[in-house]
């Protein structure tokens, strides 16, 4: 089968393909022969990504927002060009021919025109919630609860407010598709009343299936990066862990690039003050630091080392706190935009975390006392291992690949 992946979707639905090919294509009474063709078949299985987006949904839309300061018109501009560009490295791509686009929440307002004018089967593979829900607001506004209807009436307005972004982009989309003229809401509208499946690739501890959801819109759990599982963290890591307490980590993944030095400087002051030693994970911000009770390090699998941390400092991704939790290991919340305050408020109501630290009030006299509270007290860490328990039970890789069987095999 020939899959279509965008960079956006890319990480996790490989980490659901590789599944499908070692469980969904094995027999668990197959000799160690078949077993390894089956792993041999998992890496000939063609997939793709398409060029042009790579790069650009890797960062440009956040990139974009901080060149322009919050100036809403000109981000909202920015937006529609880097879109405009995206739906036609998307129509380039599909030219060479795909079995199933497999769509993230920014490539879904173009990847339907695509299914409409090709036949192409599509299907959803959301990162973060996106349909209207009495339960909460939605993910970008950063917002409390409104209330059920204010919170519906927020969501629906989003979703207006993303459509115009799509504008540009769908009307020449559409023209060189030979479609009929459709506006993004439309098309939107359509794709809901069909009830378009998209799997939320979540755990149900942090968001449960809220219970106003149309039918189609299913929460299957985390979709997780494959491992080897011959693969070593680096001797020098291992070294540190091994010379003292379990140490906390602090890193903000993709966000604060040019903030590298002051930042630095709070982790580490914060956590000399609240006596704790230290793995500063550099990442866009180039976090570094030297010294006996810190240690320096590039990106290493989560899987491998959150398990030997005392507690983790993150900016609240999707990824990163859904790992923290996986680990059972608690956390302090630093969420800088998009949808990180919502996960951070997520975590915080289950317990699993303190009270996020919003990226502009962090200090280090500050993160020193969300360390020393989430280190010390045991509340933190019993709701982290209970929502890694609940995780555990949840196989969201299993359930993509039974969806798209069912869309591909009819």
């Amino acid at each position: 089968m020939h899959g279509l992946l965008t960079s956006a979707a890319a990480r996790p639905l490989v980490a659901a393909g590789r599944s499908g090919c070692q469980s969904g294509h094995r027999d668990d009474e197959a000799g160690e022969d078949e077993h390894r063709e089956g792993e041999n078949r998992c890496s000939r299985a063609p997939a793709r990504r398409f060029g042009p987006a790579d790069t650009a949904l890797a960062g440009a839309p956040l990139d974009k927002a901080r060149d322009h300061h919050g100036r809403g018109r000109d981000l909202m501009r920015a937006a529609a060009a880097f879109i405009t560009d995206l739906g036609q490295g998307f129509a380039d791509a599909v030219d060479q021919g795909a079995d199933l686009l497999l769509l993230s929440t920014t490539t879904a307002p173009l990847g339907w025109h695509i299914t409409e004018a090709t036949g192409t089967p599509s299907l959803g593979v959301y990162l973060q919630p996106t349909a209207p829900t009495g339960d909460f607001p939605p993910v970008v506004t950063g917002s409390r609860s409104l209330g059920r209807l204010a919170n519906r009436a927020t969501g629906r307005f989003a979703l207006r407010m993303a459509d115009r972004v799509y504008t540009q982009a769908v009307t020449q989309l559409r023209h060189r598709l030979a479609l009929p003229p459709a506006s993004p809401s439309e098309v939107r509208r359509r794709q809901e009343q069909a009830n378009w499946p998209i799997l939320q690739g979540f755990s149900t501890a942090l968001v449960p299936r809220p219970s106003d959801w149309r039918p189609g819109l299913d929460v299957v759990g985390n979709w997780w990066p494959h491992h080897d599982p011959a693969e070593r963290l680096p001797s020098e890591l291992e070294d540190f862990l091994s010379a003292g307490p379990r140490p906390v980590l602090i890193g903000f993944g993709s966000m604060a690039s040019g903030d590298g030095e002051r930042l630095s400087e709070i982790a580490v002051r914060a956590l000399r003050r609240a006596g704790l030693r230290g793995i500063l994970q550099a990442g866009s911000a180039h976090l570094a630091a030297d010294g006996d009770d810190v240690l320096t390090i590039g990106d290493v699998p989560h899987a491998l080392l959150f398990p030997r941390l005392a507690a983790v400092v993150h900016h609240g991704g999707a990824g990163t706190s859904a790992a923290a939790l996986r680990a059972g290991i608690p956390a302090v919340p630093v969420p800088v935009t998009a949808d990180q305050p919502f996960w951070a408020t997520r975590l915080a109501a289950l317990g699993a975390v303190t009270d996020p630290i919003p990226f502009r009030s962090l200090t280090a006299e500050r993160l020193a006392d969300s360390l020393h509270q989430v280190v010390k007290q045991q509340s933190y860490s019993r709701a982290a291992a209970r929502a890694a328990q609940h995780m555990a039970t949840e196989n969201g890789a299993r359930q993509a690949i039974k969806t798209i069987q069912q869309l591909t095999e009819g």
